[in-house]
């Protein structure tokens, strides 16, 4: 199989249904940016301070948004149930047990942090915007279109996921948190 097909020069693409929608549809909107925290997440996990008691966590997510990812290319419920696996409550324990663990090795917040100071966490940061723009992106289809309501609180989670993530690197690299200072 060729991986150019001609079929998208004119703006379209195709949905797992074979459904033909223009590449700005907010459906493809929405599955491109979990593509794209995807990609963030790889990325995130071979940054050089990663640590590697949280590199299975990052493996796992990217096969939970590989899922969500593929509900929203599915183009309708009927395809997601008969071919794509679901997302399941265990999917959204998992993350939060993840942030569970990680907040119980950090100081409480005392001021808004900021992205910066650590390579790795500057890349969680990147990871955690692109999940929230990637949530916008399922809020805004699920006013159009039945969006499974699992994939909504996963993606939720997952930028909580993310910064924590970055206070837990930032203060193991550096000591202390990149924190916002209003008056400087």
């Amino acid at each position: 199989m060729k991986i150019y097909t001609r079929q998208g020069d004119k703006g379209t693409t195709s949905l797992c249904n074979g459904e033909r929608v223009l590449k700005c549809d907010q459906r493809v909107e929405t599955y491109g940016s979990i593509d794209e925290l995807s990609a963030f997440v790889g990325v995130l996990y071979d940054s050089p301070d990663m640590m590697a008691e949280h590199k299975d966590e990052l493996q796992r997510i990217q096969n939970i948004l590989f899922v969500i990812e593929s509900h929203f290319a599915s183009g309708d419920r009927e395809t997601q149930k008969k071919y794509i696996p679901l997302t399941k409550a265990d999917d959204l324990t998992y993350i939060e047990s993840c942030i569970d663990k990680i907040e119980s090795q950090l100081p409480p917040m005392t001021n808004f942090v900021i992205a910066g100071g650590n390579l790795t966490a500057s890349h969680c940061h990147v990871c955690r915007t692109v999940c929230r723009r990637a949530e916008r992106n399922a809020v805004r289809l699920a006013q159009t279109t039945d969006v499974d309501e699992i994939d909504l609180k996963v993606l939720n989670r997952l930028s909580d996921y993310f910064f924590v993530l970055a206070r837990l690197i930032t203060i193991r690299a550096t000591g202390t948190e990149n924190v916002w200072e209003p008056n400087c």
